[in-house]
């Protein structure tokens, strides 16, 4: 976005009056709530409707960022990246192996956390710690990566190299987030997504025609493309070969299953309403990777056929690229960049207070609640929430300032899919057979996170790119994860069934 013509006042003020209308849904929000319990605060009562549960999925599962790398992964390996539509499918169907089964189980006994439906099936203290361990340790990285993305994407508005538009981009936005959250818990943020994934849609739709407008049809688009690939000898326009089909593979299994187990993912299925909204919810999630993937890809391969030259990491900023031809085209799409940055920042922020409203459930709910306040009434445990979330998006401001620079939280971010893979067994397979046991899972556990960690990080001869042989290294891990917790729960002697182990 560095590329950007500098934006007027009335641009400013209509991000500005957007970004303050947030505070004001948190506020509504804040009035409709029902009673001073965890349940209304961070599951908002009695469950969303189809409308909301619609747009606050989607929002879970789309961000700004998104479309900013996915539309650099276009430009450098070419339609290839078209793989999007299907490891993004993927995911919708990853939902309804589970979703549905731990609906109902969350309504008949009140689960609050991902960790409830793990110490009400498993009765197993260890593994409890560890997948709320994970969990967290997932969302801190991928929310400090969301301050620092929205951070320099206001940087990249305010065209300041200096760090100084960075630091008040974090600030601000960052607080704009925690009061509407701290205001309304998950009903506010829900409240907020259906506004922002109303942005994205205007803001995308618009962005296409314009695209097909400004650089004329995607044949012509192609047919330049192929021009290049014969005389650099690349296969951008071309069938993949054997090693990108595996590569393939490896995203659709562990883009599918690692998205679907983030915990705010998880706690919009105890959200539903009712099963039949959930159902419906998810049913038209299944066609919404057509029209969003298809834009950031048609938008990469526009830049690959007119805008060519950009290697390595400048490849990520062909976004940028792409919004500055249109914003210099016409008035029309001066303003269409101004709905999109309205719209990236709208899809940052709706997938960061995700993330920040579910570390405050399980800090309260998992620890504070289990193991420091056993006796703390629910309004006292809803204040402690709201402390757990101010004190943390502190501590995370903090870090994104001083860590502006840093790659290695970026890199590290990479691996939270590594991670969340891990606890398919736990959730899924444990959800369809009553034989699966605790320890077994937690054995399984610890030995799929060490090896996913070992072959991401260590520098092995079989090892790639951080893959396999083209295949995720939490995907390779999950092999043997799921063979402990099998062999495991097949071997052990069996024990007295408990929670929901006894249905």
């Amino acid at each position: 976005m560095t590329d950007l013509v500098p934006l007027g006042v009335g641009a400013w003020a209509f991000i500005g009056l957007y970004l303050v209308s947030l505070i004001g849904i948190g506020w509504w929000a804040h009035r409709a709530s029902e009673a001073d319990t965890l349940q209304d605060f961070y599951l908002a009562g009695n469950g969303f409707g189809f409308v909301v549960l619609f747009f606050t999925l989607f929002a879970t599962q789309y961000s700004g960022n998104t479309f900013f790398a996915f539309t650099g992964a276009t430009y450098r390996i070419g339609y290839a990246w078209i793989l999007s539509l299907h490891f993004m499918t993927a995911v919708v169907i990853a939902y309804l192996t589970f979703a549905p089964a731990l609906h109902r189980l969350a309504r008949e006994r009140r689960y609050l956390t991902p960790a409830d439906f793990i110490a009400d099936r498993y009765g197993n203290r260890l593994l409890t710690l560890l997948v709320t361990t994970i969990m967290l340790v997932v969302l801190c990285n991928f929310l400090l990566a969301q301050l620092m993305a929205m951070g320099r994407a206001m940087q990249g508005l305010a065209r300041d190299p200096g760090g100084t538009a960075y630091t008040a981009g974090v600030i601000v936005l960052a607080l704009i987030m925690v009061i509407y959250g701290t205001l309304g818990g998950l009903r506010a943020v829900a409240w907020t997504d259906a506004l922002q994934g109303g942005i994205l849609a205007v803001g995308f739709l618009v962005l296409a025609a314009l695209l097909f407008d400004h650089f004329g049809s995607l044949g012509e688009a192609t047919r330049r493309i192929m021009a290049a690939d014969l005389a650099a000898g690349t296969r951008k326009a071309l069938v993949p070969d054997a090693a990108r089909c595996r590569e393939w593979l490896s995203y659709i299994l562990t883009v599918g299953f690692g998205i679907c187990l983030y915990p705010q993912a998880i706690q919009r299925i105890y959200a539903a309403r009712s099963a039949r909204v959930l159902r419906r919810s998810l049913a038209v999630m299944a066609f919404m990777p057509l029209p969003t993937m298809l834009i950031s890809l048609v938008a990469g391969i526009m830049a690959l056929a007119y805008l060519p030259g950009l290697e390595g990491a400048a490849a990520d900023q062909v976004f940028g690229r792409v919004l500055r031809e249109l914003q210099t085209h016409s008035t029309l799409g001066y303003g269409l960049v101004v709905v999109t940055m309205a719209a990236v920042l709208a899809a940052m922020m709706s997938t960061a207070d995700s993330a920040l409203l579910s570390i405050s459930s399980m800090l309260t709910k998992d620890i504070c609640a289990a193991h420091l306040m056993r006796d703390a009434s629910e309004a006292q445990l809803t204040r402690v929430g709201k402390i757990c979330s101010w004190t943390l998006i502190a501590i995370l401001i903090a870090l994104a300032v001083a860590l502006r620079e840093a790659a290695s939280l970026v890199e590290l971010m990479d691996r939270k899919l590594d991670l969340l893979i891990q606890l398919v067994p736990a959730f899924i397979l444990g959800l369809r057979w009553r034989g699966l046991r605790g320890g077994a899972v937690a054995a399984g556990l610890v030995a799929g996170v060490a090896l996913a960690l070992t072959l991401a990080f260590a520098d092995l001869p079989f090892t790639s790119r951080g893959k396999v042989w083209g295949f995720h290294p939490g995907l390779v891990a999950l092999l043997p994860n799921l063979l402990i917790a099998v062999a495991g729960s097949l071997w052990w002697p069996p024990a007295r069934p408990t929670g929901v182990a006894r249905r």
